[in-house]
């Protein structure tokens, strides 16, 4: 019978072939994403997502201030959306999902999933695999993602990430103690304790960490100072990996001290004593340089010896690192849930009104090793607000930039009554539960919420798509100050550019003389049935203006990801 048509075999043969499939070893995740397909995934088959601000929710600090974005909704939506304001925009991405560990503390159509749900991880895979492939598209290339998890589904969550951002760009993976005390979930098992972080590159040879500074207490080690910075006297023994005369024979040699001058030289004198690389154990190990090394080290007065309990050692200079890497193991209080998590949330809201929100503390140092001051930070499952207040927080500490975008839907009130509560505390000011007065770390903030059109692609439903897109093309484009509005045209601007958008066109020379006096670059948005192009009729404004037609900009994005 032919290898690939299966349209003659026998009822018997077919059989055969699926029990032979079904016994089939594949290496990765296979999982059942058919058999109950997500409500929320279908519907936008029906109606397309876009956002309508929610005015009375802003905040507003000062003219220059960064201006954050809260988006309410479904994060399915909001990342819909985000694909068109934000494509390979956004520098790093870090959520805290659900853990799946069981506990009915998240919803699958509208259902809460617990651990007699035998389809559990299944439908876990489905929900992350969905947003994931979304989320990529908004990373730049030099973008990083960061994902929270516990042992529950970190296993499926790399294969997860492995398949859409590439096994070559997984960069590590952070185990934290978030829980010092340890969590006795069962008799005969050990203390829970940590949590892990997974972290991938967009494009890994594109993607630069950021050491971090070295903190007080390192600092005092280098307790010297010269013309090029903090010091300290280190000894010139190679030690740790790599550090024997088998790895690395070149620097493998004697080195000659005259005791009466505390010279070193590489030649032998009347009154020099030899000293050989080797440890206080008595094991053989390499000098940290090569003779030429030595040469030009000891010339340039980085090499010196002293007396350490009795044994002469010859040290050399070793400067204050600019920063550090970090490791995978990190330990210590600032990390605990309890104390940087719930207990700081309550100390903001004045009520336990959310469960287990991760440490301030911890988001700030996973966020400071890849956010720059400038950076977008993206929070699509952002829960209490944690990484919202972290990036207000790095801009406290350094007069950053970086701008959040938060997404989290409104289940048990959980933006209007904790996220966002918390981030206008966070930027305005707050009384503490001790009373005290806890400084805002300003900033401005548009909220708004997902909201729906027609999705089929009828004349009135592009109008009416186009007519609610204003806030995601002033979104896109950053530009929120209203210049002028009008049934015909919009004009908005930031302190860089203007945005236009056009809604009917024969009111094209009345937009021009709106924008006469306009010096800054202009970008025009303009409704059109059948994306046309209307360079010409902007000819005279060439270099200033760029042109774009609407609704076919945005339906291109939504074709793309709910065909």
């Amino acid at each position: 019978m032919p290898k690939n048509d299966y349209s003659s075999w026998s009822k018997e043969d077919l059989i055969k072939k699926v029990k032979a499939l079904e016994k089939r070893k594949k290496y990765g995740l296979v999982w059942d994403s058919a058999r109950e397909p997500e409500k929320i995934v279908l519907d936008c088959q029906k109606e397309l997502p876009v956002l309508k601000e929610i005015k009375k929710n802003k905040i507003h600090s000062g003219k220059d201030a960064v201006t954050h974005i809260l988006i309410e909704g479904d994060n399915y939506h909001a990342l819909s959306v985000l694909n068109y304001t934000h494509e390979k925009a956004v520098d790093v991405i870090y959520i805290d999902p659900p853990y799946n560990t069981g506990a009915r503390d998240w919803k699958y159509n509208n259902d809460y999933v617990d651990i007699n749900d035998m389809w559990r991880h299944s439908k876990w895979i489905s929900t992350m695999e969905k947003r994931l492939q979304l989320a990529k598209h908004l990373l730049k290339e030099s973008g990083v993602l960061l994902v929270a998890i516990d042992d529950h589904e970190i296993h499926n969550l790399r294969h997860i990430l492995n398949d859409i951002m590439g096994e070559k760009n997984y960069i590590a993976t952070i185990c934290i103690e978030v829980n010092p005390a340890g969590q006795n979930l069962q008799p005969n098992t050990p203390a829970v304790s940590h949590d892990y972080c997974l972290i991938y590159a967009k494009t890994i040879n594109k993607t630069k960490l950021i050491p971090r500074k070295l903190s007080d207490e390192e600092l005092k080690l280098f307790k010297e100072e010269d013309e090029n910075g903090k010091f300290l006297w280190d000894n010139l023994r190679r030690r740790g990996g790599n550090s024997t005369p088998q790895d690395r024979p070149g620097q493998w040699f004697p080195l000659y001290v005259d005791p009466a001058t505390n010279d070193v030289s590489l030649s032998k004198s009347k009154n020099s004593i030899e000293v050989w690389p080797i440890d206080p154990k008595g094991i053989k190990r390499i000098w940290r340089v090569n003779p030429e090394g030595f040469e030009r080290e000891y010339e340039e007065g980085n090499i010196s010896v002293i007396n350490k309990a009795g044994r002469l050692e010859i040290v050399m200079k070793s400067y204050a690192p600019m920063g550090r890497k970090p490791k995978t193991v990190w330990t210590g209080g600032r990390y605990s849930a309890t104390t940087y998590g719930t207990k700081l949330l309550i100390d903001i809201l004045g009520k336990n009104a959310f469960n287990y929100p991760k440490s301030l503390y911890l988001v700030e140092d996973l966020l400071r090793y890849y956010a720059n001051p400038s950076s977008i930070v993206l929070d699509f499952m952002a829960g209490s607000g944690t990484t919202g207040h972290a990036i207000l927080s790095l801009n406290q500490e350094d007069g950053g930039s970086r701008q959040f975008i938060l997404c989290t839907n409104n289940e048990n009130n959980i933006c209007t009554d904790v996220c966002y509560p918390r981030i206008q505390k966070v930027i305005n000011g707050y009384k503490n539960s001790k009373g005290d007065d806890i400084a805002g770390l300003g900033g401005n903030l548009k909220y708004y919420a997902t909201a729906f059109v027609p999705a089929a692609p009828t004349d009135k439903n592009k109008e009416l798509l186009t007519r609610q897109s204003i806030e995601m093309l002033t979104l896109k484009e950053g530009t929120f100050e209203n210049v002028k509005r009008n049934p015909s045209y919009v004009i908005y601007r930031n302190s860089d550019k203007y945005t236009g958008i056009i809604f009917d066109q024969l009111s094209f020379a009345d937009f021009k003389k709106a924008v006469a006096t306009v010096n800054k670059p202009i970008s025009l948005y303009i409704f059109s049935l059948a994306d046309d192009d209307f360079s010409d009729h902007f000819a005279d404004m060439r270099g200033l203006v760029k042109i774009c037609a609407i609704p076919e900009s945005i339906l291109r994005v939504y074709r793309r990801i709910f065909r």
